[in-house]
């Protein structure tokens, strides 16, 4: 019987009203051609600044994978979720813009978050996008090596600089921050950049945590080279270990370029890379810690199965597990009742700055095989059980 399967504990904090709503809302994401359409109309229309709609999506999506507008607006549900032992990591959720002024604000924003933050164990991490902080086509150039301009060049010292405040004010406080990973054509040189915040700010511990997609080829030779640097320059890493998000953009580009695919070829062969990142994790926790952001059953119990093995407590500090906020409670309280680390992913910002994320998690949703159907049988499994008392 799959442990992951307790609907009980999963929805203890969710009301009748509540679930159906999630259930009607996961129906119509599960249906490709409706999604594609719904997403883009409802961009449109929220950048055409439709009153009606915005109210719309603050009472559907929004509600389902975010905790509020603002900091302040989220706290009900950190507070909730801290209750039942589950952490809160605040993703500020804003995408799309590339302009200095946008970049020095998030920063700010980011900043921000990490002064709320201190001395409240129910957010554990910080966590930020390099694109937040520069122009993707910047993070690709610097990673190619290309020569820049010397106005290129004062922006890239803009971003390094962004990077090392916000790491900076992190150690200062004693609060770990995650980098997002994102496509690969830009993430040489964000991995470069994480590596040199590790080397400043992980002297004694892992502050600096980078992000590993694991759906993409040659990431556990990477992992393995950097864990023979950081012990060269006597540093502690984190790492973030996912799967990934982008792969129809990226197979699309390789071929559209003419390079090889940097994508797993199959679902099977990027399990089979995820599984063996955890085992390199386990194998080096004297050097490296790991924050799990799965949804994936098998693979969360995979390193339950190897820290028992280990005679590792479930709450051990150098093991986390995460997944996104509205999605996989069956995962995350099941995770927080045995008493492992594990947080949520917590979106916010003002609704129609948020819409590209959420069109961006509907997409997702429809293209990772069986992941809305598994949330639906489990609404629909916990509405029965309720009928049933």
């Amino acid at each position: 019987m799959p442990i992951f399967n307790d609907t009980k504990v999963a929805f203890a904090d969710k009301s009748d009203a509540q679930l159906r709503k999630a259930y009607w809302m996961f129906k119509m994401i599960e249906q490709p051609a409706l999604t594609s359409f719904g997403t883009s109309i409802l961009n449109f229309t929220v950048h055409n600044n439709f009153p009606f709609v915005t109210g719309i999506v603050k009472n559907t999506l929004f509600e389902q994978f975010c905790g509020g507008e603002t900091r302040e607006e989220s706290m009900k549900v950190v507070k909730q979720l801290f209750k039942r032992g589950v952490g809160s990591i605040f993703d500020y959720s804003i995408e799309g813009k590339e302009d200095e002024e946008t970049f020095d604000a998030v920063c700010k924003e980011i900043k921000d978050i990490v002064r709320f933050s201190v001395g409240n164990p129910a957010i554990p991490f910080i966590v930020f996008k390099p694109t937040a902080f520069g122009r993707i086509d910047l993070y690709e150039a610097v990673g190619k090596g290309a020569e820049l301009t010397s106005s290129q060049k004062e922006e890239w010292e803009r971003v390094v600089r962004r990077f090392d405040e916000v790491c900076k004010l992190c150690h200062e406080n004693d609060k770990k921050v995650m980098v997002d990973a994102e496509e690969t054509w830009m993430q040489d040189a964000a991995d470069h950049l994480c590596e040199e915040m590790m080397e400043k700010y992980n002297q004694e511990k892992p502050i600096v945590w980078n992000t590993i997609q694991m759906y993409r080829t040659g990431r556990l030779e990477y992992m393995e080279e950097h864990l023979q640097r950081a012990r060269e320059k006597n540093y502690f890493i984190g790492y973030k270990i996912v799967r990934g998000a982008y792969m129809e953009k990226e197979r699309a580009r390789a071929a559209e370029k003419g390079y090889p695919d940097p994508i797993q070829p199959t679902k099977e062969a990027s399990d089979k890379n995820y599984n063996a990142g955890i085992d390199f994790v386990m194998n080096h926790l004297d050097k490296v810690s790991a924050f799990f952001g799965t949804h994936n059953e098998i693979s969360s119990e995979l390193v339950m199965d190897k820290m028992k093995a280990a005679n590792l407590e479930n709450g051990n500090p150098h093991v986390y597990f995460g997944q996104l906020y509205g999605m996989s409670d069956n995962i995350t309280f099941y995770l927080s009742d045995k008493g492992y680390n594990v947080a949520k992913y917590l979106p916010y910002g003002p609704v129609k700055d948020v819409v590209p994320y959420l069109t961006r998690r509907a997409q997702e949703n429809t293209s990772v095989a069986g992941q809305t159907g598994r949330e639906l049988g489990l609404i629909k499994k916990e509405l029965e059980r309720r009928k049933g008392k």
